[in-house]
């Protein structure tokens, strides 16, 4: 649905997604993981050490710019393939790029279809995952790791690469597309807190990629100003041109039209407090969606999602993760800091003010099930509700004391009521009876 020109909540739900995306790469690429005890699948160690020489030689070329040993990697009967890296190689040129390389999976090779095989009219013929690994200079400290799926056939001066996503039998051809796979990029830096940031799109959507960073410096101090320092400060954000882009980037399951934005990483190590791979990626409608306010917003709610990844478990209630990560955004949209603190619950949650006028304030707090389908944009403006009744009522240390000690997986209702007397004071139904209380005089003053 189109987005409305003001950061009216009723849009949320398009506007972002939130912390869900932030594992899907973790969830694409894990699997990859778990490899065969033996350490070698019964394919002869040679060979693959003749396979990963081949990769070594692709990633070389690719660091530095070697369009002509494409030539002697990619085998004669995949001119498509050599043309689109060539391609790749070209729009990989504006990218800072700390590490490039390709580690091929220790299991076993992959099953081919009979067309697979005989197609090439090899002497032999391999597929294999492979993990692409990244790191791009100033943002990642650790590198990141994507699924690639390469078809390998063996020629008389040796290994080449015939595919990089085959058909394979009884098996799935996972290949992960980065933004350099769908054209020529157009790269925007600027300098936040913890250093250089770049928001990376397309030379057709160049406009947004530069207001987007323009709005940046903001996001990342608005996230310092509540959250803290203790994160890297710096984002990596990657604005589609299309939705098979998207796709690429975020997966199947958080593609939608109605989302704005989606905040995804790698790996996460919680007692280490280190999370790879954090990203921010704009859905292709977004230049067209978005003006200067809800752009604001998207991108400090995202922010928040990138700052707390390595605190926050996966499975920990949507209504602190979401509603923290909202309230963070629209004060930052506020723009002005005297203005900040002034709460607008009609033009902020305007379906949920209407609920609350019309049938009162809810008793209870949103289910995580709520922040999907048709009930989301009640859930994601309820949900701002109690981060802003909280922030009101008990201070801004107590709302990130609060998020960090609900953000560490699910919470039983024993476990709530202890947190919320802890940190507040109150237990869940005091707590709930003061936040409509809240909501409810809110409604009524600012109609």
């Amino acid at each position: 649905m189109p987005a409305r020109s003001s950061s009216s909540a009723g849009t949320r739900r398009w506007e972002r997604l939130g912390l869900a995306g932030l594992v899907l790469a973790l969830a694409t690429a894990g699997f990859l993981l778990v490899v065969d005890p033996a350490g070698t699948g019964g394919v002869d160690t040679q060979v693959r050490a003749d396979l990963q020489m081949v990769l070594d030689e692709w990633a070389d070329a690719v660091r530095t710019g070697d369009s002509e040993a494409l030539g002697t990697l990619i085998d004669d009967s995949s001119p498509a393939l050599l043309e689109a890296e060539r391609q790749r190689l070209a729009a990989l040129s504006s990218v800072p790029l700390a590490d490039f390389g390709y580690e091929l999976v220790p299991e076993p090779a992959l099953p081919l279809s009979g067309e697979a095989v005989t197609r090439f009219g090899a002497d032999e013929v391999r597929a294999h995952r492979v993990l692409l690994r990244y790191a791009v200079d100033g943002i990642d400290d650790v590198p990141t790791r994507r699924p690639v799926t390469i078809l390998f056939v063996h020629r008389p001066q040796g290994w080449r690469i015939a595919d990089d996503a085959p058909v394979l039998a009884g098996a799935e051809s996972v290949t992960w597309r980065g933004p350099w796979d769908h054209g020529p990029l157009h790269v925007a830096a600027v300098q936040t807190e913890g250093g250089r940031s770049l928001v990376i799109g397309h030379p057709d959507n160049a406009t947004f990629v530069d207001r987007t960073a323009r709005e940046l410096p903001s996001a990342v101090e608005s996230v310092d100003e509540l959250w803290g320092g203790d994160w890297p400060r710096r984002a990596l954000i990657l604005v589609t041109s299309t939705r098979e882009e998207f796709t690429h980037l975020v997966g199947p399951r958080h593609d939608g039209d109605d989302i704005a934005a989606v905040a995804v990483s790698d790996d996460v190590d919680h007692e280490r407090r280190i999370a790879t791979g954090r990203r921010i990626v704009f859905n292709p409608a977004a230049s067209d969606r978005l003006d200067d306010t809800t752009l604001a917003v998207v991108l400090a709610h995202e922010m928040v999602h990138v700052a707390a990844r390595a605190d926050t478990v996966d499975g920990s209630p949507m209504w602190m993760l979401e509603g923290f990560a909202d309230y963070v955004g629209h004060r930052t949209a506020a723009g002005d800091p005297e203005t900040r603190g002034r709460t607008d619950v009609w033009r902020v949650a305007p379906t949920l003010s209407g609920q609350v006028a019309s049938a009162g304030a809810p008793d209870s707090l949103p289910a995580d099930d709520d922040f999907t389908g048709e009930r989301s944009a009640l859930a994601y403006e309820t949900a701002w509700s109690i981060a802003a009744f909280t922030a009101d009522e008990f201070g801004h240390d107590r709302l990130v004391a609060l998020y960090r000690a609900l953000a560490t997986g699910p919470v039983p209702s024993a476990r709530l009521d202890a947190v919320l007397t802890e940190f507040l004071g109150v237990d869940t139904a005091g707590f709930v009876d003061r936040w409509g209380r809240w909501l409810d005089e809110r409604v009524r003053d600012t109609r």
